[in-house]
């Protein structure tokens, strides 16, 4: 999924009501990981992936404090993006923005 269109279709399987423009916000401050595609999956069935989606994401970017709500939020969401094989990194972040109302991170 390396180019905008696709990632609003993605995420729109999730959020019938899509702010595209938070999902471009998004897929701009991924563009260093487009060209690669381990990059751009979450992959739920890795406990250091969904470390690292809470650390570097979670309390890193979106500025949230610690706690066992951002591990739950986590493993919510690879439940409501449990049936795409492919999990986006672009649709997983986009929920968990929307999730912990932190749009205004992305100046949206």
């Amino acid at each position: 999924m390396a180019d905008l269109a696709s990632a609003v279709a993605n995420v729109k399987k999730f959020d019938s009501g899509v702010n595209e423009a938070l999902v471009e916000a998004i897929f701009n401050s991924l563009k260093p990981v487009h060209e690669n595609k381990d990059a751009m999956l979450v992959s739920c069935g890795d406990e250091s992936e969904l470390n690292t989606v809470k650390t570097n994401f979670l309390i890193k970017k979106l500025g949230l404090d610690d706690s066992p709500a951002l591990d739950a939020a986590v493993k919510e969401t690879c439940e409501t993006v449990k049936e795409d094989h492919m999990k986006a990194r672009i649709t997983f972040y986009y929920l968990l923005t929307k999730k912990f109302g932190k749009e205004s991170v992305y100046g949206v």
